[in-house]
């Protein structure tokens, strides 16, 4: 079986290496030419563990290349995978599909042939049939050409790892005949044990954006939780490791933090919102929006810390962020927590200073008038204030003791809550972490 992903963003660079990985011939389209030399070099356009060795090892193979001309897979491929980018719409909290609609649009006139059309991006429930509409109507082959939608459920740093072993399979389907090519596509992770959902179009598409509103409403929780320990002097890592025995609840995303952040989960659960506005579902939208408003509330509360750890005084104080990724192994700096916290502290008069292992590049489009330091003992240098914000193992791994030398005041937030708070202490150094005494 022939594959072609459109799209070569975070999605389709997963999709198209494990793809080639399950033993198929793929091509990948991008259109932007420096993506698509790198891509056809074997280097992934971002950040992401193991995906570099595996693109590396099939282009090399001849499995796995990329191209810019639609003409070059619309009667090769068996499946067309439509993995484009869904941001926010600028100016609401709606989905943009423009480049989902983009790619149906340059695909379709070419499609002569019965082919099947698979969806995995993520899109507001609905979008399916209108992409299935778009393409019945503009395609030579017509209603030959079948949609089926595929949600992925990709976790950044995990990229590769989820693409190959995924927790389950969702298939979107409207016909045996479907449901059977999709399941030879991923005959390697269904004989390894992953499950099988088989649903309708619009299931297929809820079941993304319910999975992202139900983790944003996870994560909101134990931070919502974490207010309550800082005003009673409870401890919330202990009351998430209790809460995470309870098997109806687990352990899994409960970790009290600066919330959630990224390209995928904000938005989504804005879209969410948005179509359930659309459908007139206002309890949906009156639930997620507590949600959406506890996390940026999260960020808010480290400010104020900060602010009360600096005594009062923003003027003249050297702050240091360590991380800029939203989380660690990746370099994706979308609605990242730590930027922005970061960003906040700078306007209220502070210096900032930041470190990041890989996304520095990125942080300095982002945010260009905060410093940035090639290492964090570099970033720490006569600080006042140090703010653990991306939880990267360097960070965990930094000697308290020796770092205490090149600072001007020992005060660390800990806002990940993940560094070794005794042996931060025991160096000489206040240690503070909200939901924590």
């Amino acid at each position: 079986m022939r594959i072609a992903v459109i799209g070569t963003g975070y999605l389709g660079c997963n999709t198209s290496a494990g793809m080639a990985e399950f033993g198929f011939d793929v091509i990948g389209v991008e259109i932007d030419e420096h993506r698509l030399k790198l891509l056809n070099d074997g280097k992934a356009p971002l950040y992401e563990p193991g995906l570099d060795p595996l693109l590396k090892k099939h282009v090399d193979s001849g499995r796995l290349r990329f191209t810019s001309d639609y003409t070059e897979i619309a009667d090769w491929a068996d499946v067309h995978f439509i993995c484009a980018g869904t941001p926010q719409l600028e100016g609401s909290e709606a989905a943009d599909l423009s480049q989902v609609y983009s790619v149906v649009d340059m695909l379709a006139p070419l499609l002569t042939e019965p082919t099947l059309v698979v969806g995995r991006s993520t899109v507001p429930v609905g979008t399916s049939k209108a992409v299935e509409e778009r393409l019945h109507r503009q395609a030579p082959a017509g209603s030959a050409v079948e949609v089926a939608w595929q949600p992925e459920f990709l976790r950044e740093a995990h990229g590769v790892e989820d693409t190959l072993h995924p927790d389950r399979l969702v298939f979107g389907v409207q016909s045996e005949a479907a449901e059977a090519r999709l399941r030879e596509v991923f005959a390697t992770p269904i004989e390894e044990g992953s499950p099988v959902v088989v649903c309708n179009l619009p299931t297929a598409e809820l079941v993304k954006g319910g999975a992202n509103a139900f983790l944003a409403t996870k994560i909101s929780f134990i931070n919502a939780l974490a207010e309550m320990a800082d005003a009673t002097g409870a401890d919330v890592t202990q009351l998430a490791e209790a809460l995470g025995y309870d098997n109806r609840i687990g352990r899994g995303a409960l970790n009290a933090g600066p919330g959630y952040g990224g390209g995928c989960l904000p938005k989504d659960l804005r879209a969410f919102m948005h179509r359930a506005g659309e459908l007139g579902v206002e309890e949906v939208i009156t639930l997620l929006r507590e949600v959406d408003d506890i996390n940026q509330h999260r960020r808010a509360r480290i400010v104020d810390l900060t602010h009360e750890m600096l005594g009062g005084q923003w003027i003249g104080k050297n702050v240091t962020v360590l991380g800029a990724a939203f989380k660690a192994g990746t370099d994706d700096v979308r609605d990242s927590p730590a930027l922005d916290v970061a960003g906040r502290v700078q306007l209220h008069g502070a210096n900032v200073t930041v470190f990041d292992p890989e996304a520095m590049e990125n942080a300095r489009k982002v945010r260009p008038t905060l410093r940035y330091a090639s290492t964090a003992v570099e970033a720490c240098r006569e600080a006042h204030a140090v703010l653990h914000l991306t939880e990267w193992p360097e960070f965990r791994q930094l000697d308290p003791a020796a770092l205490r030398d090149v600072v001007t005041n020992p005060v660390v937030i800990d806002a990940r809550l993940n560094l070794d708070a005794p042996a931060w202490r025991a160096a000489g150094w206040t240690y503070r972490a909200p939901g924590r005494p």
